[in-house]
Order: structure tokens, then sequence, then C-alpha cells
């Protein structure tokens, strides 16, 4: 039996109830057409304030995708996971709004999130996108070299802060912070800050990880040439590593604006250059540790393979494994049963305020191959079990 079939294992949490849920919402997300229209009615309606509606997303997307509306609610979901040596990374999932209030309220919240888990090992990293700091278009500035006004100057002083405040408190206390990747066009920049925060805060032990999109090109480039930099800097790094999230809008900016495409030719390719990244990480283990987030199990169990044939202990500390809550079950709690480092993604914000992460989430599984028909099987799986005990 492939290893990551165990469904009683997977599944133990659940009730029928929750799994028969689970079921049904994965099956209209199956459905491209239907998930098309279902998301812009959902965001029409939770924007203009539909209470109904607005439960109605609690009950299902919500509560499939998010640990809770605060994080003190969220922690229910926090400590059942831990019980079976599952980690928690809580991801303030507020997205689409770019003014300085903002910022700096995400900001104050991504502290907040540092000092709560502060001595618990059940959330062992924080982890914020580089647009909840700052704007996308700044981004792409800074990264391109552009001649900033004095004003743009000023705004990303402030973007600078930002992250220095959350890696410099992560460092006091010991936790690891993790930066998202986004769009490419913004990436230069938020990468050169990254090696920044990685030079001022990674000198005894990787604090600060970077996010590395596996599907684009030129990625693995760019590990060896920052590789070389961290030696001659004598700075530990930090990877997560996956494949990415934007491949229809990444290819479609390329096109109408006639640049070269940065996503590989397809799926067999970004499954190669994510499978390289594996082999980068374990060949330098002694300057870099990864956090794979993958929902493919052939990765999963080569990234076991590898650390077996180096032999690493299940638990070792420079690896460590991630799926997003409500997906993947069948990898996460097989790799926790087995001693493996392996955390959960758990989103949490006010319902209204979390609906375009859930439309992202539930656009992203119908396009994704296989992964919602896998899904599927496994819960109808389960659930045929139980029916024969």
């Amino acid at each position: 039996m492939p290893i990551f079939n165990d469904t009683k294992v997977a599944f133990a949490d659940k009730t029928d109830a929750q799994l028969r849920k689970a079921y049904w919402m994965f099956k209209m997300i199956e459905q491209p057409a239907l998930t098309s229209l279902g998301t812009s009615i959902l965001n029409f309606t939770v924007h203009n304030n539909f209470p109904f509606v607005t439960g109605i997303v609690k009950n299902t997307l919500f509560e499939q995708f998010c640990g809770g509306e605060t994080r003190e609610e969220s922690m229910k979901v926090v400590k059942q996971l831990f019980k079976r040596g599952v980690g928690s990374i809580f991801d303030y999932s507020i997205e689409g709004k770019e003014d300085e209030e903002t910022f700096d309220a995400v900001c104050k919240e991504i502290k907040d999130i540092v000092r709560f888990s502060v001595g618990n090992p059940a959330i062992p990293f924080i982890v914020f996108k580089p647009t909840a700091f700052g704007r996308i278009d700044l981004y792409e500035a800074v990264g391109k070299g552009a001649e900033l006004t004095t004003s743009q100057k000023e705004e990303w002083e402030r973007v600078v802060r930002r992250f220095d405040e959350v890696c410099s408190l992560c460092h006091e206390n010991d936790k690891k912070v993790m930066v998202d990747a986004e769009e490419t066009w913004m990436q230069d920049a938020a990468d050169r800050l990254c090696e920044e925060m990685m030079e001022k805060y990674n000198q005894q032990k990787p604090i600060v990880w970077n996010t590395i999109q596996m599907y684009r090109t030129k990625r693995l480039e760019y590990m060896e040439e920052h590789l070389q930099r961290a030696r001659e800097k004598n700075y530990f790094i930090g990877y997560k590593i996956v494949r990415g999230a934007y491949m229809e809008k990444e290819r479609a900016r390329a096109a109408e604006k006639g640049y070269e495409d940065p996503i590989q030719p397809n799926k067999e390719a970004s499954d190669k250059n994510y499978n390289a990244g594996i082999d980068f990480v374990m060949n330098h283990l002694d300057k870099v540790s990864a956090f794979f987030g993958t929902h493919n199990e052939v990765s999963s169990e080569l990234i076991m393979d590898k650390m077996k044939a180096k032999s690493l202990e299940n638990g070792n500390p420079h690896v460590y494994f991630g799926q997003l809550y409500g997906m993947s079950d069948n990898i996460t709690f097989y790799l926790s049963d087995k001693g493996y480092n392996v955390a959960k993604y758990l989103p949490y914000g006010p319902v209204k305020d979390v609906v375009p992460y859930l439309t992202r989430r539930a656009q992203e599984n119908t396009s994704v191959a296989g992964q919602t028909g896998r899904e599927l099987g496994l819960i109808k799986k389960e659930l045929e079990r139980r029916k024969k005990q």
C-alpha cells in the first residue's frame, strides 16, 4: 500500500459528519465553472455585508481551511494538531489592502503573534507576506533599481523597518520567521531584503527564512549564488521550498508585456526543479535548512528517502515538512506519526477579510491537477472503511 494512503491515520480526528461536509465541499470545488461563479458571488455578497452568507462561509470554506477568526479561537485547532505532533503556523490572511495604516496594523499583528507564540513549541514558525508590509508596485520599482522619489524612499524605509522589527523580535525570542514569496516582478526586492535580514539575524542559526518558488525558472541558480554570499558573510540560510501559486497570472503578464515567461514550461519541469531544490538542500545542510511546503506525495517520499540515505534522523532540525490546514492530511499525519518535523499553515482572521484567501484557495484547488480528486478519494475511502467496521 502506498505510504500516504492510510486514511485511518489521516482522519483520526474527524467525525463522519465532518468528513461528509468536507466531501461535499471538495465536490463543489471540483467543478471549475461552479467554483468561478461561486467565488465571484461570494466576494460580492460578503463585501456587501450579507450576514447570512458570512454565516454559511464560516461553517463551510472557513471551517475547512481556517483555524478561527482570532488567534485565541484558533488555539483549539493548534492544540488538537499538536497532540498528534503537528505544529501550526499562524497565517494572518488579510489580503488586498494597500494603505500605510493597514501595513502598520498587520505588522503589529505579526509581532503580537511572535509574543503570543513564545515558549510554545506547537507554533514553530511565524510567517508574513512582503505585500502585507508594503505596496507591490514599490517592491517592483526597488527591485528594478528605479530612481525613487523622496516620498517613495520614505515609504521603502517604512517597509524595511517593518521587516526589521519582526525579524528582530523573532531573533530576541528564538522564533523562526518565514517570508512568503509572491509575484515574480516584486520578488527581487523581497529576496534582497530577506538576505539583509539573514545577514543580520542568522549568524548563529536560521531565524529568517525566505521562500523559493520552484515553478519559476532560474531559482536554483539564485540559491547557488545566495549560498556563496552566505558563506562569504558567514550566516545561515533558511528556505521554504514550494512549487508556486501564481502560474496563470505570471504567464498572462509575461505575454501582455512581452518578456520571457518566468514559469517552467510544464508540470514535469516544475517537479524536476523542485526535486533539484531538494538535492540542493540535502547537499548543503551545514549551511541551509529547509521547510518543504508540498502536497505532493512523490516529493514528500523523495525527501524522506534522501534523509535516510544521509542517515539523518526523522526529526532532524534542518528539515521540515508543511501542508495547508484542511488539505493533504494523509501526508501530514503520516509524517507526524513517523516523527518527522511537520506543520500546517493555519490561516485566521475575520471571515469577511479572509474571503479573498478562501476564494483563491478554492480556485487553486480547481486548477492543480488531481489535488481535489485526491482529497475526495481519500475521504470516500475513509467513510467506506468506517462503514465496514
